[in-house]
């Protein structure tokens, strides 16, 4: 809990650092490079970490943790130039961005948009094992691919987001969409399971920094806040979504758990699509 409390700090100064770095055309690349990080870190950090335990005890991997925390810290600190030391956080600019409709739908858009890949993810190793028919040690595998697929996808979602931010972004959700569907089917399947799960890994994480970036631009004015609680944002519909596919299980069967995912992620859908057609009717007044 007290790790927790950093988190989505980190990930929302983190992604307006990034973005302040580099000129503007190429902010969300920057932000997506810097969640690359985060994506990365879970591809080789997990088996990693289990490897340190396995080895050394649990105890161990805690330490190694702090460790390679300590060191990021001493990165931070000699590599990251400093802020205009003129420039002061306004609590109040902060808290009054919170207020503007766009920004409070940007909430929306990540929360039900990125919920759906939860839902059904939180259960990936279930339905591997008990659907599909793959042993543990072939889950593990699976889940290392699944990874180096959110690494592409971050990266590819930063060009995206550069280049046509919501377009992508509902593009990328139709896509989320119609792969957790196609996963109903493959799911009895081993290789097309797999190959279905690299590309839901990919399409998955093209939302992240467009959505983040998304909610920086609706709150341009003072973003340090409201990119903060995207973050958070995210958290909340990992959290629902996981809880929404324990409901899909009570009610249905497994294999039927990415069907509530795309009812989530549509949600998320139509709510994106309201959100560009409000800013297209802005900009023509």
């Amino acid at each position: 809990i007290l790790t927790s409390f950093a988190h989505g700090t980190f990930f929302g100064v983190g992604a307006i650092m990034a973005a302040r770095l580099v000129p503007k055309e190429k902010s969300a690349s920057a932000i997506s490079f810097m969640f690359t990080g985060l994506t990365v870190a879970n591809v080789l950090g997990v088996p990693f970490g289990t490897f340190i335990g396995n080895q050394f005890g649990w105890r161990m991997s805690f330490l190694v943790i702090a460790v390679i925390g300590l060191i990021s810290l001493i990165g931070i600190i000699s590599l990251v130039p400093n802020q205009s030391k003129e420039e002061v956080l306004d609590i109040r600019n902060e808290v009054s961005v919170l207020k503007k409709p766009q920004v409070l739908v940007s909430f929306a858009m990540t929360i039900f948009g990125f919920a759906g890949v939860f839902t059904a993810f939180t259960y990936i190793s279930p339905i591997l094992l008990q659907v599909t028919g793959f042993q543990e040690n072939g889950v593990t595998l699976i889940l290392v691919l699944f990874g180096l697929g959110v690494t592409i996808g971050n990266l590819v979602g930063g060009k995206l987001a550069d280049w046509k931010l919501m377009p992508s972004i509902i593009v990328s959700l139709i896509l989320l969409i119609a792969v957790l569907l196609l996963f109903i089917i493959t799911s009895e399947f081993k290789v097309p399971a797999v190959l279905t799960i690299f590309v839901w890994g990919i399409i998955s994480f093209i939302l992240v920094p467009t959505l983040q970036y998304r909610t920086m631009n609706m709150a341009h004015e003072a973003p340090t806040l409201a990119s903060t609680l995207s973050h958070s944002a995210f958290n909340i519909g990992n959290a629902g979504g996981s809880a929404l596919g324990g409901l899909a299980i009570e009610l249905t069967h497994l294999q039927l758990v990415p069907l509530f995912a795309a009812a989530v992620t549509f949600i998320g859908l139509i709510i994106t699509i309201m959100s560009y057609q409000s800013d297209r009717r802005t900009k023509r007044t």
